[in-house]
């Protein structure tokens, strides 16, 4: 056995370092992923805020592009790259990678905050920084839980990876209620809030995270890494314009762009997969999937992020368009208290989190990925029987459930997956497992996005004709309002507009009575003519959701109950997965 196997079979046993360092080590990449994650759905929040600063309305046909980038580029961005940057950090070492992470991401959250342009310039300027800012979160999320499998022990990498991922899933739900926050006051500082914390993260981990000794003999696979990169994105493009108008549709499934997108992401990734199979040295190791628990655990991940990805959407949706309306709510205030009513959400994920993460290192991942999803799925399932106007404590409860539910599966679902890997692939096997669960999100947007359009477009349209004919508005005028897509009055919905005054616009409102006008403008009468359509929408998503869930726990279930050896050769794979594949 060479010199470097024996430090990297020590450093692996001994969890790489003192027990000092393995909690230096959790507490600076638990920074780091809270920082990427929060920074994914502050914007969420803040984009009414950004846009109004730039002077830019986004639900104007033209400006459409601006809004979904600045939704989902981000996550696109971390979905490519995290594969390539965890083989890189297999590679180059992942401290190494790790810590350029955190430098890529301060320094483009600084040029996001420091825009100086408006109108369309400052738009592209925002949607060009946003996207590099992705790459340093690919670069942190990438490689943080291989540092934290080699820094600790086997028999603690649950308790440790639980604090980590949950932190980071919170941290998606903390950003809707820092984004209500501070885009209020200026929409720069959304942005800024992550320079002084990327500075403290990156000085600290350029001095105090030590490398772990690896194999280095690799060699970049241009090819799988251009292949997947294509294929990916093209899909994901395609997802993202799928659910926007096209032509005289609700939604553009039958556009040219998002076919020819489809197409071309299924044919790259065929060739990608061909490439890999046939590569020495592949960037995207499929000889893993061998590996019982890593199938098994990476599915998982995939159908788990399916589940839940489009929910934070819907439920803030609901929210900002029905409920807080109803309950007296200005719309301008809506995304802040949407925010503060989600908390219980991240209240389940942050006491089951670390708690299940800690008990699956004695009792296994299994009882506890497969308990999580049937909670989670019990939870969409009971959330069907909600009426639009719900009673919120009904409504708190079922987000808590749903939260320890997806928090009892996410920590020991990865910890099983990072168990079961070689030492020597744990980076590219972490980015891979990223891979699913953030495309997977994108997934889950476009799913839930066509489900619930497709719902309001049935009963939508006659509900808004009636209303506003009732209310004054000129039957022609109302019939093509009542006509327009869908997705326009759920977007109005989800940055704060009020809807009825984006849809009928200064014009027609000023021919409207006093009185009308101000029952039109008013917190109710939009929740109310939508209620009923929403609700025709919600339960398919809702609906599929549950499936989904249920699905992954059977997925869970299928993983085997003995431990992985961890720096087992790669050559041998199909061995470990038949003799030592981790619960």
């Amino acid at each position: 056995m060479s010199v470097a196997a024996t430090r990297l079979r020590r450093s692996d046993s001994s969890g790489g370092n003192s027990d000092r360092y393995k909690w230096l080590v959790l507490s600076n990449t638990t920074l780091g992923v809270l920082m990427a994650t929060i920074d994914t759905s502050i914007v969420l929040i803040a984009l009414p805020d950004i846009f109004k600063g730039i002077n830019i309305n986004p639900l104007q046909p033209g400006n459409t592009f601006y809004l979904l980038w600045m939704i989902l580029g981000f996550m696109i961005v971390t979905s490519v790259l995290v594969v390539s940057l965890g083989r890189l950090g297999d590679m180059l070492g992942r401290v190494k990678m790790y810590n350029l992470g955190f430098l890529v991401y301060t320094f483009f959250s600084l040029l996001l905050s420091i825009t100086w342009m408006s109108g369309t310039t400052a738009a592209i300027w925002l949607v060009v920084m946003r996207l590099f800012q992705g790459v340093g979160a690919a670069f942190l999320i990438a490689n943080s839980t291989a540092i934290l499998t080699d820094a600790f022990p086997e028999h603690q990498r649950g308790m440790a990876v639980g604090i980590n991922q949950i932190a980071g899933i919170a941290g998606m739900f903390i950003g809707l209620v820092l984004g209500g926050l501070l885009g209020p006051i200026q929409w720069r500082l959304i942005f800024i809030i992550s320079v002084p914390i990327g500075l403290f993260g990156t000085i600290w981990a350029y001095l105090k995270l030590r490398e772990v000794p690896s194999k280095r003999d690799h060699h970049v696979d241009w090819s799988g890494n251009l292949t997947f990169a294509l294929g990916l994105v093209a899909l994901m493009v395609g997802i993202t314009y799928g659910i926007q108008p096209y032509g005289g549709h609700v939604m553009g499934w039958t556009s040219p762009l998002v076919l020819g997108s489809l197409v071309l992401g299924v044919v790259a990734l065929f060739f990608f997969a061909r490439i890999e199979a046939r590569s020495p040295d592949p960037m995207f190791r499929l000889s893993l999937f061998r590996i019982r628990a890593f199938s098994a655990g990476s599915i998982s991940t995939l159908l788990a992020a399916v589940g839940r990805g489009g929910l934070m959407f819907t439920m803030v949706i609901w929210l900002q368009g029905i409920w807080l309306p109803l309950h007296g709510y200005n719309f301008s205030n809506t995304p802040l208290w949407a925010g503060i009513a989600l908390l219980p959400l991240t209240g389940g994920f942050l006491v089951a989190g670390p708690l299940c993460g800690f008990l699956s290192d004695r009792y296994g991942a299994r009882p506890f990925t497969v308990g999580g999803m049937m909670g989670a799925a019990v939870s969409f399932l009971l959330m069907q029987f909600l009426p639009a106007n719900f009673s919120y404590p009904a409504f708190g409860l079922l987000l808590f459930v749903n939260g320890l539910a997806m928090g009892a599966f996410s920590a020991p679902n990865r910890v099983s997956v990072m168990n079961s890997l070689p030492a020597e692939h744990r980076g590219v096997g972490s980015g891979m497992n990223s891979t699913f669960q953030n495309s997977g999100q994108v997934i889950s947007i476009g799913i839930f996005f066509t489900l619930m359009i497709i719902g309001l477009s049935g009963t939508l349209p006659h509900a808004l004709l009636v209303g506003l004919t009732h209310q004054g508005v000129a039957l022609a005028t109302a019939r093509h309002i009542a006509t327009l897509p869908p997705v326009t009055t759920l977007f109005a919905s989800f940055l704060g507009y009020n809807p009825m005054a984006h849809l009928l616009g200064p014009h027609v409102l000023s021919a409207l009575s006093p009185a009308a006008r101000t029952t039109v403008l008013g917190h109710t009468f939009f929740p109310r003519i939508i209620q009923k359509a929403f609700v025709s929408g919600l339960h398919p998503a809702l609906a599929f959701a549950t499936a989904v869930c249920a699905l992954a726990a059977v997925t869970s279930w299928l993983r085997v109950g003995r431990k992985a050896t961890p720096n087992a050769p790669a050559l041998k794979l199909d061995v470990v997965a038949t003799s030592n594949a981790h619960q």
